[in-house]
């Protein structure tokens, strides 16, 4: 018997790893059962700390996200990871790369693991993700890290929807004059150099350190991104990585950022529904009206330019709205 939104809310809330697993599944699915759900879960979340992880790929995010996973839970503190992989251009769905690299956490109850599609979102985010974010801190993890694509697209979009943000990079992979064209070094709260035993580490944090040193606009009273240096693999760095991320914390909740950061997750996730809403209201009304093609063709014969042929949409649904 399918259960309903209210069965998955009551079951999710009591630690039912199987509830919250349908819970997402319906939500990556778009299946309307799912608002219900998340409607009623809304109050339960905001306990979590949103961590973002971000950097190059072969940086070594998912290693590191791991072991950092497993540093938690030897502090006894549950863990959720959302690992947003490339979407597959044939099914829409997630690669599970990550997911397999994460084996060894799989057996852990109190570590939840779910591999998205990043279902060609800006950063790789997507609705979908933050409504799992969502699932998760209600579900009671304490700590949620958000692994983002890495697929070499700017992915600043992060920064809106974790607590804190990390940039990873690792020697020689030019990354540090990638975060100054990209504008990857405006959102890091933490930079780790990860695979540290290579050539050129110390050179790698030096830049990275002297890159935050003159970043323009940087009051006192600013939190100071750290460097970090990481071995992934051997598990070196991981306290150090943890710490810096448990100091970051506690200077958001004494600045009063925390919920200058809430308040700005929020209005990020409102945009983005809205945008997802409006876009498929366009989409539909054009669809089935057929006012669609008729603009594309007098577009196409260059009688009105985009910019006016989307405004003609919006006063289109403005007046459908209206009836």
């Amino acid at each position: 018997m399918k259960d309903s939104p209210n069965d998955l809310y009551q079951k999710l809330l009591k630690g039912d790893r199987r509830a919250a697993a349908r819970l997402i599944t319906l939500v990556e699915n778009a299946d309307p059962s799912a608002r219900q759900a998340l409607k009623m879960l809304h109050r339960h979340s905001g306990g979590g700390h949103i961590v973002g992880m971000t950097g190059s790929p072969g940086s070594g995010k998912s290693t590191l996200t791991c072991r950092l996973a497993r540093h938690y839970r030897d502090e006894d503190r549950s863990v959720g990871i959302i690992c947003v992989d490339p979407s597959s251009p044939f099914t829409g769905g997630a690669l599970l790369g990550d997911r397999v690299r994460m084996q060894e956490l799989s057996g852990d109850p109190e570590v939840f693991i779910r591999s998205m599609g990043s279902r060609g979102a800006l950063g790789g985010l997507s609705v979908a993700t933050n409504d799992v974010i969502n699932i998760l801190d209600a579900f009671g993890k304490d700590v949620i890290i958000v692994e983002t694509v890495g697929a070499g697209q700017v992915e600043i979009e992060v920064v809106k929807y974790t607590h804190t943000c990390i940039v990873v990079t690792m020697p020689g992979g030019g990354d540090e004059i990638q975060a100054i064209k990209a504008g990857i070094l405006e959102i890091g709260d933490i930079f780790v150099v990860n695979k540290s035993d290579r050539d050129g580490a110390p050179r790698a944090v030096a830049d990275l350190e002297m890159m935050l040193e003159t970043k323009p606009g940087t009051s006192e009273e600013a939190w100071k991104p750290p460097v970090i240096t990481t071995m992934a693999l051997a598990g070196e760095g991981i306290d150090e990585l943890a710490a810096a991320i448990s100091a970051h914390r506690g200077f958001l909740v004494e600045s009063g950022l925390l919920e200058e950061k809430t308040v700005q997750r929020m209005r990020a996730e409102l945009l983005e529904i809205l945008n997802l809403k409006v876009s498929r209201a366009a989409e539909n009304a054009l669809e089935e009206e057929g006012v669609g093609a008729e603009l594309v063709r007098r577009m196409a014969d260059r009688e009105i330019d985009p910019h006016s042929a989307a405004d003609e949409v919006v006063e289109y649904l403005l007046k459908r709205a209206g009836r």
